[in-house]
Protein backbone atom coordinates (compact mmCIF):
# COMPACT_ATOMS: atom_id res chain seq x y z
CA UNK A 1 0.00 0.00 0.00
CA UNK A 2 0.88 3.37 -0.86
CA UNK A 3 0.89 5.97 1.39
CA UNK A 4 1.65 9.68 2.59
CA UNK A 5 3.94 11.07 5.57
CA UNK A 6 6.23 13.60 6.39
CA UNK A 7 9.50 13.63 5.45
CA UNK A 8 12.37 12.39 7.81
CA UNK A 9 16.25 12.94 8.01
CA UNK A 10 16.40 8.86 6.97
CA UNK A 11 14.85 9.94 3.14
CA UNK A 12 18.40 11.89 2.07
CA UNK A 13 19.16 8.45 -0.19
CA UNK A 14 15.13 8.11 -1.83
CA UNK A 15 15.31 12.00 -2.16
CA UNK A 16 18.42 12.16 -4.27
CA UNK A 17 17.40 9.36 -6.36
CA UNK A 18 13.97 10.93 -7.29
CA UNK A 19 16.04 14.32 -7.80
CA UNK A 20 18.14 12.30 -10.63
CA UNK A 21 15.29 10.79 -12.38
CA UNK A 22 13.52 14.62 -12.41
CA UNK A 23 15.41 16.24 -14.94
CA UNK A 24 16.05 19.89 -15.68
CA UNK A 25 12.70 22.37 -14.65
CA UNK A 26 12.02 21.08 -10.93
CA UNK A 27 14.32 23.28 -9.10
CA UNK A 28 13.19 23.01 -5.43
CA UNK A 29 14.04 19.44 -6.24
CA UNK A 30 18.20 19.81 -7.21
CA UNK A 31 20.51 17.15 -7.29
CA UNK A 32 22.24 18.48 -4.39
CA UNK A 33 22.81 16.72 -1.19
CA UNK A 34 23.45 19.84 0.86
CA UNK A 35 20.40 21.50 -0.75
CA UNK A 36 18.19 18.67 0.02
CA UNK A 37 19.52 17.54 3.61
CA UNK A 38 18.90 21.55 4.27
CA UNK A 39 15.56 21.26 3.68
CA UNK A 40 14.54 18.37 5.06
CA UNK A 41 15.77 19.61 8.31
CA UNK A 42 13.57 22.72 7.64
CA UNK A 43 10.69 20.39 6.84
CA UNK A 44 11.17 18.60 9.96
CA UNK A 45 11.05 21.61 12.19
CA UNK A 46 7.84 22.92 10.84
CA UNK A 47 5.93 19.81 11.43
CA UNK A 48 7.48 20.05 15.27
CA UNK A 49 6.10 23.62 15.58
CA UNK A 50 9.25 24.92 15.88
CA UNK A 51 9.74 27.47 12.87
CA UNK A 52 7.70 31.14 12.18
CA UNK A 53 5.73 30.94 9.29
CA UNK A 54 7.63 32.93 7.18
CA UNK A 55 10.42 29.98 7.57
CA UNK A 56 7.54 27.11 7.17
CA UNK A 57 8.13 24.53 4.52
CA UNK A 58 6.27 21.00 4.92
CA UNK A 59 7.95 18.57 2.95
CA UNK A 60 6.04 14.98 2.19
CA UNK A 61 6.88 11.59 0.44
CA UNK A 62 4.70 9.09 -0.99
CA UNK A 63 6.44 5.53 0.58
CA UNK A 64 5.50 2.00 -1.01
CA UNK A 65 4.64 0.14 2.19
CA UNK A 66 5.82 -3.18 1.08
CA UNK A 67 9.25 -2.21 0.13
CA UNK A 68 10.17 1.29 1.87
CA UNK A 69 11.21 2.90 -1.62
CA UNK A 70 10.22 6.53 -2.01
CA UNK A 71 7.93 6.95 -4.83
CA UNK A 72 7.04 10.61 -4.83
CA UNK A 73 7.37 13.92 -3.12
CA UNK A 74 5.20 16.74 -2.74
CA UNK A 75 5.07 20.24 -0.78
CA UNK A 76 4.28 23.12 0.60
CA UNK A 77 4.76 26.66 1.64
CA UNK A 78 3.72 27.97 4.05
CA UNK A 79 4.13 31.87 2.94
CA UNK A 80 6.71 32.28 0.05
CA UNK A 81 8.68 35.86 -0.07
CA UNK A 82 9.18 36.62 3.11
CA UNK A 83 12.65 35.79 3.56
CA UNK A 84 13.58 35.37 -0.34
CA UNK A 85 12.19 37.41 -3.07
CA UNK A 86 9.79 35.33 -5.33
CA UNK A 87 9.94 36.45 -8.87
CA UNK A 88 7.22 36.12 -11.66
CA UNK A 89 6.56 37.79 -14.36
CA UNK A 90 2.75 39.67 -14.81
CA UNK A 91 1.38 39.34 -18.18
CA UNK A 92 -0.20 42.74 -19.28
CA UNK A 93 -0.95 45.73 -21.39
CA UNK A 94 0.53 48.80 -22.21
CA UNK A 95 -1.40 51.31 -24.22
CA UNK A 96 0.70 54.36 -26.57
CA UNK A 97 -2.14 56.34 -27.97
CA UNK A 98 -1.78 59.70 -29.91
CA UNK A 99 -5.44 61.61 -30.78
CA UNK A 100 -3.31 63.81 -32.77
CA UNK A 101 -1.85 61.67 -35.20
CA UNK A 102 -4.93 58.86 -34.69
CA UNK A 103 -2.98 56.46 -33.73
CA UNK A 104 -3.54 53.63 -30.76
CA UNK A 105 -2.36 50.44 -30.03
CA UNK A 106 -2.23 47.66 -28.05
CA UNK A 107 1.12 45.76 -26.95
CA UNK A 108 1.54 43.19 -24.37
CA UNK A 109 3.78 42.90 -22.10
CA UNK A 110 5.85 41.42 -19.46
CA UNK A 111 6.32 43.06 -15.30
CA UNK A 112 8.80 41.59 -13.10
CA UNK A 113 6.39 41.08 -10.12
CA UNK A 114 6.61 40.02 -6.52
CA UNK A 115 2.80 40.01 -6.40
CA UNK A 116 2.58 36.89 -4.58
CA UNK A 117 4.37 37.89 -1.49
CA UNK A 118 2.88 35.94 1.28
CA UNK A 119 1.34 33.19 -0.42
CA UNK A 120 1.06 29.55 0.61
CA UNK A 121 2.33 27.27 -2.65
CA UNK A 122 1.86 24.10 -3.61
CA UNK A 123 5.51 22.89 -5.21
CA UNK A 124 8.16 20.22 -5.58
CA UNK A 125 5.25 17.40 -6.80
CA UNK A 126 7.14 14.41 -8.35
CA UNK A 127 6.27 10.87 -8.95
CA UNK A 128 9.04 8.36 -10.25
CA UNK A 129 7.93 6.84 -13.33
CA UNK A 130 8.14 3.54 -11.71
CA UNK A 131 4.92 4.62 -9.98
CA UNK A 132 2.90 6.49 -11.94
CA UNK A 133 -0.38 4.06 -12.17
CA UNK A 134 -2.77 3.22 -9.72
CA UNK A 135 -4.04 6.57 -9.19
CA UNK A 136 -0.64 7.40 -7.29
CA UNK A 137 -0.40 10.77 -9.07
CA UNK A 138 -4.02 12.11 -7.21
CA UNK A 139 -3.23 10.21 -4.25
CA UNK A 140 0.58 12.29 -3.79
CA UNK A 141 -0.93 16.03 -4.84
CA UNK A 142 -3.91 15.93 -3.62
CA UNK A 143 -2.93 14.63 0.11
CA UNK A 144 -1.75 18.36 0.39
CA UNK A 145 -5.50 19.29 0.27
CA UNK A 146 -6.40 17.76 3.07
CA UNK A 147 -3.54 19.27 4.97
CA UNK A 148 -4.39 22.43 4.06
CA UNK A 149 -7.89 21.84 5.71
CA UNK A 150 -7.31 20.31 8.59
CA UNK A 151 -4.71 22.59 9.60
CA UNK A 152 -5.66 26.04 7.94
CA UNK A 153 -4.22 28.24 10.68
CA UNK A 154 -0.51 27.50 9.11
CA UNK A 155 -1.47 29.05 5.82
CA UNK A 156 -2.31 31.74 3.46
CA UNK A 157 -6.11 32.60 1.80
CA UNK A 158 -4.15 31.89 -1.59
CA UNK A 159 -2.63 29.13 -3.17
CA UNK A 160 -0.37 29.29 -5.74
CA UNK A 161 1.72 26.83 -8.23
CA UNK A 162 4.19 27.24 -10.41
CA UNK A 163 3.88 24.56 -13.37
CA UNK A 164 6.74 24.20 -15.36
CA UNK A 165 7.12 25.76 -18.67
CA UNK A 166 7.97 24.54 -22.20
CA UNK A 167 11.65 22.60 -23.01
CA UNK A 168 13.23 20.11 -25.03
CA UNK A 169 14.26 16.84 -24.04
CA UNK A 170 17.86 18.58 -23.98
CA UNK A 171 16.32 21.08 -21.41
CA UNK A 172 16.76 23.95 -24.10
CA UNK A 173 13.57 26.73 -23.28
CA UNK A 174 13.11 28.61 -26.11
CA UNK A 175 11.60 31.58 -23.18
CA UNK A 176 15.14 31.40 -21.71
CA UNK A 177 16.66 31.47 -25.19
CA UNK A 178 14.99 34.50 -26.12
CA UNK A 179 15.10 36.62 -22.97
CA UNK A 180 16.96 35.19 -20.16
CA UNK A 181 20.07 34.61 -21.76
CA UNK A 182 20.37 37.92 -23.03
CA UNK A 183 20.81 39.36 -19.45
CA UNK A 184 22.20 36.00 -17.98
CA UNK A 185 24.73 34.43 -20.46
CA UNK A 186 23.97 31.24 -18.78
CA UNK A 187 22.25 28.21 -19.70
CA UNK A 188 19.06 27.60 -18.84
CA UNK A 189 19.79 24.26 -16.93
CA UNK A 190 22.27 26.04 -15.10
CA UNK A 191 20.29 29.18 -14.46
CA UNK A 192 17.39 26.66 -13.34
CA UNK A 193 19.70 24.61 -10.51
CA UNK A 194 20.98 27.90 -8.84
CA UNK A 195 17.55 28.99 -7.97
CA UNK A 196 16.92 25.38 -7.06
CA UNK A 197 19.92 25.80 -4.34
CA UNK A 198 18.60 28.79 -3.32
CA UNK A 199 21.03 31.29 -4.94
CA UNK A 200 18.19 33.94 -6.36
CA UNK A 201 20.16 37.44 -5.78
CA UNK A 202 21.32 37.49 -8.92
CA UNK A 203 17.49 37.30 -10.56
CA UNK A 204 17.17 40.85 -9.15
CA UNK A 205 20.42 41.81 -9.87
CA UNK A 206 19.90 41.15 -13.53
CA UNK A 207 17.08 40.80 -15.21
CA UNK A 208 15.65 44.35 -16.63
CA UNK A 209 13.75 46.17 -14.41
CA UNK A 210 11.22 47.75 -17.10
CA UNK A 211 8.80 46.05 -18.83
CA UNK A 212 9.87 43.88 -21.60
CA UNK A 213 7.61 43.95 -24.84
CA UNK A 214 6.19 40.59 -25.69
CA UNK A 215 6.18 41.84 -30.04
CA UNK A 216 10.44 42.34 -29.67
CA UNK A 217 10.69 38.67 -28.47
CA UNK A 218 11.70 36.11 -31.16
CA UNK A 219 8.26 33.90 -31.98
CA UNK A 220 9.33 30.86 -30.49
CA UNK A 221 9.59 32.63 -26.99
CA UNK A 222 6.38 34.86 -27.80
CA UNK A 223 4.75 31.37 -28.28
CA UNK A 224 5.54 29.61 -25.07
CA UNK A 225 4.44 32.41 -22.77
CA UNK A 226 2.14 30.73 -20.76
CA UNK A 227 2.64 27.28 -21.99
CA UNK A 228 2.81 24.17 -19.88
CA UNK A 229 5.73 21.01 -20.69
CA UNK A 230 3.76 18.47 -22.25
CA UNK A 231 4.71 15.97 -19.11
CA UNK A 232 3.21 18.53 -16.52
CA UNK A 233 -0.49 19.24 -18.22
CA UNK A 234 -1.94 16.26 -16.07
CA UNK A 235 -0.77 18.47 -13.24
CA UNK A 236 -2.34 21.35 -14.80
CA UNK A 237 -5.83 19.65 -15.43
CA UNK A 238 -6.05 18.10 -12.23
CA UNK A 239 -5.73 21.45 -10.37
CA UNK A 240 -7.53 23.17 -12.55
CA UNK A 241 -10.39 20.56 -11.65
CA UNK A 242 -9.72 21.75 -8.31
CA UNK A 243 -10.60 25.19 -9.07
CA UNK A 244 -7.01 26.49 -9.91
CA UNK A 245 -6.84 29.14 -12.15
CA UNK A 246 -3.94 31.08 -14.53
CA UNK A 247 -4.17 34.79 -14.06
CA UNK A 248 -2.04 35.93 -16.10
CA UNK A 249 1.89 35.09 -13.97
CA UNK A 250 4.32 33.21 -15.64
CA UNK A 251 8.03 31.44 -14.37
CA UNK A 252 10.46 34.37 -15.17
CA UNK A 253 12.65 31.73 -16.42
CA UNK A 254 10.45 29.17 -18.68
CA UNK A 255 7.52 31.44 -18.82
CA UNK A 256 5.52 28.34 -17.14
CA UNK A 257 1.66 29.70 -16.36
CA UNK A 258 1.61 30.22 -12.72
CA UNK A 259 -1.94 29.03 -11.16
CA UNK A 260 -3.98 30.05 -8.09
CA UNK A 261 -6.76 29.93 -5.71
CA UNK A 262 -8.29 30.74 -2.79
CA UNK A 263 -7.43 28.08 -0.20
CA UNK A 264 -11.03 28.10 1.05
CA UNK A 265 -12.25 27.28 -2.77
CA UNK A 266 -10.29 24.26 -3.53
CA UNK A 267 -12.49 21.43 -4.11
CA UNK A 268 -10.86 18.94 -2.21
CA UNK A 269 -10.65 20.98 1.00
CA UNK A 270 -14.47 22.47 0.52
CA UNK A 271 -15.76 19.51 0.36
CA UNK A 272 -13.78 17.45 2.70
CA UNK A 273 -15.24 16.29 5.88
CA UNK A 274 -14.15 14.77 9.28
CA UNK A 275 -15.57 11.30 9.97
CA UNK A 276 -14.40 8.63 12.38
CA UNK A 277 -12.93 4.97 11.36
CA UNK A 278 -14.45 2.07 11.56
CA UNK A 279 -12.96 -1.11 10.82
CA UNK A 280 -14.12 -4.02 8.60
CA UNK A 281 -12.88 -6.77 6.95
CA UNK A 282 -13.49 -7.05 4.25
CA UNK A 283 -15.03 -4.24 3.70
CA UNK A 284 -19.21 -5.06 2.87
CA UNK A 285 -20.31 -5.10 -0.17
CA UNK A 286 -21.82 -1.79 -2.19
CA UNK A 287 -21.08 0.69 -4.33
CA UNK A 288 -17.71 1.91 -3.46
CA UNK A 289 -15.46 4.54 -4.49
CA UNK A 290 -12.04 6.29 -4.43
CA UNK A 291 -11.37 8.12 -1.06
CA UNK A 292 -8.17 10.10 0.10
CA UNK A 293 -8.71 9.91 3.47
CA UNK A 294 -5.78 11.61 6.16
CA UNK A 295 -5.34 11.42 9.94
CA UNK A 296 -5.64 14.56 11.85
CA UNK A 297 -1.92 14.39 13.30
CA UNK A 298 0.50 17.49 12.74
CA UNK A 299 3.93 15.67 12.90
CA UNK A 300 2.76 12.13 12.18
CA UNK A 301 0.15 13.55 9.38
CA UNK A 302 -0.56 10.20 7.01
CA UNK A 303 -2.63 10.41 4.31
CA UNK A 304 -4.26 7.45 2.00
CA UNK A 305 -6.14 6.03 -1.04
CA UNK A 306 -9.12 4.45 -0.16
CA UNK A 307 -11.45 2.73 -1.82
CA UNK A 308 -14.74 2.38 -0.31
CA UNK A 309 -18.53 3.15 0.72
CA UNK A 310 -19.23 6.78 0.82
CA UNK A 311 -18.33 8.22 4.12
CA UNK A 312 -20.93 9.46 6.62
CA UNK A 313 -20.11 10.16 10.40
CA UNK A 314 -18.02 6.94 9.83
CA UNK A 315 -15.31 5.71 6.82
CA UNK A 316 -14.82 1.70 6.62
CA UNK A 317 -11.05 0.93 6.14
CA UNK A 318 -9.34 -2.60 6.31
CA UNK A 319 -7.03 -2.63 8.85
CA UNK A 320 -4.15 -2.76 6.75
CA UNK A 321 -5.53 0.77 5.69
CA UNK A 322 -6.00 1.92 9.39
CA UNK A 323 -2.62 0.72 9.92
CA UNK A 324 -1.13 2.53 7.17
CA UNK A 325 -2.99 5.90 8.65
CA UNK A 326 -1.99 4.80 12.56
CA UNK A 327 -5.22 5.31 13.28
CA UNK A 328 -7.17 2.90 15.56
CA UNK A 329 -11.20 1.93 15.99
CA UNK A 330 -12.95 5.57 16.39
CA UNK A 331 -10.32 7.88 15.75
CA UNK A 332 -10.76 10.95 13.77
CA UNK A 333 -9.63 11.19 10.33
CA UNK A 334 -10.53 13.68 6.99
CA UNK A 335 -11.85 12.28 3.77
CA UNK A 336 -12.98 13.53 0.55
CA UNK A 337 -13.60 12.04 -2.73
CA UNK A 338 -10.59 11.36 -5.24
CA UNK A 339 -12.24 13.24 -8.19
CA UNK A 340 -15.15 15.96 -8.86
CA UNK A 341 -18.16 14.95 -9.09
CA UNK A 342 -18.34 15.17 -13.03
CA UNK A 343 -15.30 13.30 -13.36
CA UNK A 344 -15.95 10.58 -10.75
Amino acid sequence: MMFIRPVAHKDLDGLMNLARSAGVGLTSLPVNEERLSRRIARSVLSFAGELDKADQGYVFVMEDGATGAIAGICALEAAVGLKEPWYNYRVGTIVHASEELGVYSRHDTLFLSNDHTGYSELCTLFLHPDYRANRNGGLLSKSRFLFLAQFPQLFGKLVVAEMRGVSDEAGRSPFWEGLGRHFFSIDFAHADYLTGVGQKAFVAELMPKHPVYIDFLPPEAQAVIGQTHENTRPAVAMLESEGFRYEGYVDIFDAGPTVQTYTSEIRAVKESSVAAARLADPLPEGDKNFYLVSNDSLAGFRAILAETLAPTHEILLTPEQAQALNVEEGGHLRCVALYPKENA
